[in-house]
């Protein structure tokens, strides 16, 4: 066929370009759109309702003074920080010891991913009963003797972060178990026989031959963790809603609360638009490093 008969660029899949018009101006009009929107109303003082009265930078000169918020980005570092360490590092040696094709894998795998199907209100409900000073861990254990023992951190304002720190790992460290132990699956298995006969040790094969080689697994677990991470909002509200005070005050929290309760949608507004900027610093260096930072072969 010659060149002119070809069908050109634009006509190719042309059945496939035609079924993905809906996703994308879906992207654009929704995501994109309503993206932009939030931002340009984030420059206003919109109440109630939103209004065209730029102020400039004041929305977000008052976030950054209001304690409240302040509190929130620190909960949001710790909780990160801990968060994606602990998961990744408890999902990966859950990952390791299953894969040693123990007994009854099926159902440790199974026990283990189950909290993973129940919502974040769920989780944070019964955690917030097994904390509970009165009836949870803190009881069970008086009652067996040891009556100075101390474990309520819902109700410490300064360890109450660790409190729901406790609930989220329990809900999400099975489905990071489960990534894991796919990526250790898809291991061939003649590497473990050649470090077997080079006489390498097992702590040592996993460090720098099967970890560097699950590259592409570790990120995807990164990604969901850090989404888990910024949008944390049920399980502050189950569990503490936000107290005690506002010790446990989360950014989401922070922006519900002013949009919908406080009807103040320009403070909203530059609360959610500082968290989407938080995203772009992190995701931007990524992306560059993950594809743009490649040399072309």
């Amino acid at each position: 066929m010659s060149k002119s008969e070809r069908p050109s660029q634009l006509f190719r899949n042309l059945n496939a370009k035609v079924a993905s018009i809906p996703m994308i101006f879906t992207a654009l009009v929704i995501f994109v759109g309503g993206t932009l929107w939030t931002v340009l109303y984030s420059f206003t003082n919109s109440k109630l309702l939103p209004r065209l009265h730029v102020v400039g930078l004041d929305q977000y000169y008052r976030l950054w003074a209001t304690p409240r918020w302040l509190i929130s980005i620190e909960n949001l570092l710790i909780y990160g920080v801990l968060s994606l360490v602990f998961s990744l590092v408890i999902g990966f040696l859950l990952a390791a010891l299953l894969d040693q094709k123990i007994r009854f894998e099926d159902t440790f795998r199974t026990i283990f991913l189950y909290p993973f199907a129940l919502s974040f209100i769920v989780t944070g409900l019964v955690w917030q009963w097994l904390l509970n000073p009165e009836f949870g861990v803190q009881a069970v254990v008086r009652s067996l003797g040891w009556t100075s023992f101390s474990f309520n951190p819902l109700y410490d304002s300064s360890i109450v972060i660790y409190g729901i720190l406790i609930a989220a790992l329990w809900q999400g460290t099975g489905l990071i178990m489960c990534l894991m132990l796919a990526g250790l699956r898809g291991i061939d298995e003649d590497i473990w026989k050649a470090a077997r006969v080079d006489g390498i040790p097992t702590w040592k094969t996993y460090l720098f031959i099967i970890i560097p080689m699950m590259r592409p697994v570790f990120i995807t677990t990164l990604v969901i963790v850090a989404s888990n991470i910024v949008r944390v909002y049920d399980l502050v509200v189950a569990q503490t809603s936000g107290g005690p005070g506002i010790a446990s005050e989360v950014p989401a929290k922070y922006v519900y609360d002013y949009m919908f309760f406080a009807q103040n949608l320009g403070q909203g507004f530059a609360a959610s638009t500082m968290m989407l900027l938080s995203v772009i610093i992190v995701i931007v260096p990524w992306a560059y490093l993950e594809f743009g930072g490649k040399k072309r072969v």
